[in-house]
C-alpha cells in the first residue's frame, strides 16, 4: 500500500493528464480544473480534477477516482496491470535530453563540452541508471550503468571523484571495496553498509588517500571472479597499492564467474558472503 501511495505522489494526476494533451481550464477554487472527459464522448466540459487531492470526477459519465483508477478505465487494465503500466512512467524516454536542456537555454556546445551529448547529438547516458559521483560533497561526475545491451559502464570524461558514499562508510573499522555500484547496492541491501566503490578497478591518488585516513583499518577487496582473470589481477594490483601505503588488504574469493551482485542474485545470503569475508587472505 505504501508503494501505491508513493507512486501516486510521484506522478500527479493533473500532470499525467496534461502530458496526454488533456486541455483544461481552472474551475472554481485554486486546485480545481475542468475539461472534456477522456473516458467518453463529451461535448461539454464535465471532467473535473482536484490537483491537491489528486482525484477526478466526471459529471457526465459518473466515474471518478485517483490516478490508478483513471488508468484502469482509460487503458482498460486491471489494478495490477495499471500499477505496472504507471511504474514504467518512472523512466524517462531516451533521446530527449538534448531537446529538454536546449529548451532550458543550454547550448549544444556546452552540452558537448560537458559530455552529456555525444558528437552525434545523442544522449550519452541513454538507457542507463545514473549515480552521482562526489568529491568534497560536490558532484564531479556521473556514472551510468546500462539497463540494455550496451557497454555496462559509462562516465563523463573527467575525474570520477572519491570513493562512493565515503561520508557514510568512512566511520567503519573495516571496509569492503567492490568494482561496481550494483555490487555496492546489493551488499548494502544485505546489511554490509561498510561497502564502498572506486567505480572501476583502479584507485585514484585521492581515493587511496581516503583509505589511509584511519590507520590499521583492513580493506576487503571483493572484485569480479572473471573467466579471463581480469578481476583477479585488478584485486592483486589494488592490494599491492594499499599495502604499499601501509593499509592491510585482504582479497575475497567469490565463486568462479561471480561478482557480489550476481552472487546474491544466484541465491547467496548475507551468511554466505560473511563466510567469504572470513576466508579472505592477504597477498
Amino acid at each position: 500500500m505504501q508503494d501505491v501511495e508513493h507512486l501516486k505522489q510521484r506522478i500527479p494526476l493533473l500532470e499525467y493528464l496534461q502530458q496526454r494533451n488533456w486541455i483544461a481550464r481552472r474551475a472554481a477554487g485554486e486546485h480545481e480544473f475542468v475539461g472534456l472527459c477522456p473516458l467518453h464522448h463529451d461535448t461539454h466540459p464535465s471532467f473535473y480534477v482536484n490537483s491537491r487531492k489528486n482525484l477526478f470526477y466526471c459529471h457526465g459519465c459518473g466515474r471518478g477516482g485517483d490516478l490508478i483508477r483513471f488508468v484502469e478505465l482509460f487503458e482498460r487494465l486491471s489494478f495490477r496491470q495499471s500499477l505496472a503500466f504507471l511504474q514504467r512512467q518512472g523512466y524517462a524516454p531516451g533521446g530527449n535530453l538534448r531537446r529538454h536542456l536546449a529548451a532550458l537555454g543550454y547550448s549544444l556546445d556546452l552540452l558537448l563540452h560537458i559530455g552529456l551529448i555525444n558528437p552525434q547529438g545523442r544522449d550519452w547516458f541513454c538507457r542507463r541508471v545514473i549515480f552521482p559521483c562526489r568529491e568534497s560533497r560536490q558532484i564531479v561526475n556521473l556514472y551510468g550503468r546500462s539497463i540494455g545491451s550496451a557497454f555496462p559502464h559509462r562516465l563523463l570524461p573527467r575525474s570520477k571523484g572519491g570513493l562512493f558514499a565515503w561520508e557514510s562508510v568512512s566511520q567503519f573499522s573495516t571496509l569492503i571495496l567492490v568494482e561496481g555500484l550494483f555490487d555496492l547496492a546489493v551488499l548494502w541491501q544485505a546489511g554490509f553498509r561498510n561497502t564502498t566503490c572506486a567505480i572501476g578497478t583502479q584507485l585514484t591518488p585521492a581515493q587511496l588517500a581516503q583509505f589511509s585516513d584511519q590507520s590499521g583499518r583492513p580493506v576487503y577487496i571483493a572484485f569480479d571472479q572473471d573467466d579471463n582473470q581480469a578481476g583477479q589481477k585488478a584485486s592483486h594490483q589494488i592490494a599491492s597499492r594499499l599495502q604499499g601505503a601501509g593499509i592491510r588488504a585482504l582479497i575475497v574469493q567469490l565463486p568462479a564467474g561471480h561478482d557480489p551482485n550476481s552472487y546474491f542474485l544466484a541465491g547467496a545470503t548475507a551468511a554466505d558472503f560473511t563466510h567469504c569475508l572470513q576466508q579472505a587472505r592477504p597477498l
